[in-house]
């Protein structure tokens, strides 16, 4: 069964270069906007969110992730009662998420930036793609960090799986970034 993996990442650093891996090791790939360019600009089969769930990106790219087919890929369960539900409703399995967030923190340390501004760069859809594969890390590999990236690799090439532990501590890394993201969103509009 071909292994399938999600990229939805803000900083683009290392993700052709993942990519490129990834497809060589038979790994399907899909993405939003502009990482589905930046894949698709080096010569990288990558299938659109908007194409496999039918539904296009909306509201200026508010909303492109945020999907049942998304969604169900990434949070079944390997038995035989979530394979029903992929089944009956034509879903596939997710097996990876790789995803970092708009510059919230980046953002607000501007001068002057304007509380429009900041809004505009509270993650919503990559938050819920990391808790998604986070809380299902017992099958799905969460990446957060751009420096994760040669490990993955490094155990895909030797083992062609990642293990579960580093499955459990790159769940309890996106735990921790999205508890520090939603930390710094807090702290800010608490001041305004």
């Amino acid at each position: 069964m071909t292994k399938r993996a999600i990229l939805s990442v803000f900083d683009k650093h290392g993700v052709t270069e993942l990519g490129t891996e990834l497809v060589a090791m038979d790994w399907q790939l899909i993405a939003s906007g502009g990482t589905a360019k930046a894949l698709r600009a080096v010569g990288l089969p990558v299938t659109d969110v908007a194409e496999l769930t039918g539904a296009p990106e909306m509201l200026g790219g508010r909303v492109k992730t945020l999907h049942p087919t998304i969604h169900g890929g990434i949070l079944a369960r390997d038995n035989d009662s979530d394979r029903a539900d992929l089944t009956a409703n034509n879903i596939e399995f997710i097996d990876m998420v790789v995803c970092n967030l708009y510059p919230f923190e980046e953002t607000v340390a501007q001068p002057n930036v304007s509380l429009a501004d900041a809004i505009e760069q509270i993650d919503i859809g990559g938050v819920t793609l990391l808790r998604a594969a986070a809380k299902n890390f017992a099958r799905v590999t969460v990446v957060c960090d751009s420096a994760d990236y040669a490990t993955l690799l490094s155990q895909l090439q030797q083992n062609n799986q990642i293990d579960t532990q580093t499955r459990q501590q790159l769940a309890v890394k996106a735990f921790a970034h999205t508890r520090d993201y939603d930390t710094a969103i807090t702290a800010y509009l608490s001041q305004q």
